[in-house]
C-alpha cells in the first residue's frame, strides 16, 4: 500500500546464492542513472555485504538480516522500510534472501516478482522449483557471457523448461559484466514504471 501510493514499483527479486542478484543490481544502477531514483533493501542471513556493495554502486540501500530464516516475509520489508527513505524512490528492489523454495511462498508487498537464474546453475531449476518460477513476471538468465565456457549448456533447454512451468514467460538473457542485454531489461522496468 504504501508504495502504490506513491507509485513506487516494488519488486521482489529472487534466486539462488551466487546467481548474480547484487551484481544485476549494481549494473542497474548504471543503466539507470539519471534516469529514475532506485533502492534496495536487501536480504542476508548474517552480513550487510550485499547492501554494502549497492551503496557503493549508488543505490541507497539497507540490509534486513533474518538469523536463519531463509526468506524475507512483509513484516521485514515494513519494518526496513521504515528506516529507509523508501517515499523518495521511483523503483524499490527486494533482493531475497537466496533461496529457491521459501521466497515463492510470500508476500512481500511487491507489485512484480523477478527470478535471476544464472546459466551456470543447470539446465532443470524451473522444473525442479516450480513455484518459484510460476510466480516470475520476469526471469533473467545472468552470466550469458560465460556461454562460451559452458559447452554442455543449452539456453534453448532453459527456456524449454521454463516453458512447461510457465507457458509464455518473459526471459531475458543479460550478463551484468559485459551490459549484454541490459537495455532490455532497463526498458523493460521503465515500462513496468509507468504502469505504477
Amino acid at each position: 500500500e504504501h508504495c502504490a501510493e506513491r507509485g513506487i514499483l516494488a519488486l521482489n527479486l529472487m534466486g539462488a546464492p551466487g546467481c548474480g542478484k547484487t551484481a544485476l543490481l549494481e549494473a542497474t544502477a548504471r543503466g539507470l542513472e539519471g534516469r529514475c531514483r532506485s533502492g534496495a533493501l536487501s536480504g542476508d542471513l548474517e552480513t550487510d555485504r550485499d547492501a554494502a556493495r549497492l551503496e557503493a554502486a549508488g543505490i541507497p540501500a539497507a540490509a534486513i538480516t533474518t538469523g536463519s530464516a531463509c526468506h524475507l516475509d512483509a513484516e521485514l520489508v515494513h519494518r526496513a522500510l521504515h528506516r529507509f527513505p523508501w517515499h523518495e524512490l521511483d523503483l524499490l528492489f527486494i533482493e531475497n534472501v537466496g533461496n529457491l523454495v521459501c521466497p515463492a511462498v510470500y508476500d512481500l508487498g511487491q507489485a512484480v516478482n523477478v527470478v535471476v537464474l544464472s546459466i551456470t546453475e543447470c539446465e532443470d531449476k524451473p522444473l525442479t522449483y516450480p513455484p518459484l518460477f510460476r510466480k516470475a513476471d520476469m526471469v533473467v538468465l545472468s552470466k550469458v557471457g560465460l556461454l562460451p565456457h559452458l559447452p554442455g549448456i543449452s539456453l534453448e533447454a532453459i527456456r524449454d523448461h521454463l516453458a512447461r512451468v510457465s507457458p509464455t514467460p518473459n526471459v531475458i538473457e543479460l550478463s551484468a559484466v559485459t551490459g549484454e542485454g541490459l537495455p532490455v531489461w532497463i526498458d523493460w522496468l521503465e515500462a513496468r514504471r509507468a504502469r505504477a
